[in-house]
């Protein structure tokens, strides 16, 4: 291996410790659940999901999990 990869590997380490360099935007993911599979979105600052918790209360335990998980990664939804 060169010494240019061994420092973009080592920088890629470094880089991935410093969570608050990443802000995402939009990704869409499916959550293995307890009981079923979920497919949840975050677009624009602004969370889905196909549970039916979330239907009712526009908010679940798959989206909190996410939130706690990407704590500063999360772009911030701005207000117009």
């Amino acid at each position: 291996m060169d010494y240019g990869m061994i420092g973009k590997i080592d920088k890629a380490k470094r880089y991935a410790q410093e969570r608050e360099r990443f802000h995402f935007d939009n990704f869409a993911l499916v959550f293995h659940g307890d009981n079923n599979d979920h497919r949840v979105a975050y677009t624009q600052g602004r969370w889905d999901c196909d549970c039916e918790f979330f239907k009712r209360r526009g908010v679940c335990s798959h989206t909190m999990a996410l939130e706690r998980m990407l704590e500063k990664m999360l772009a911030v939804k701005e207000v117009a």
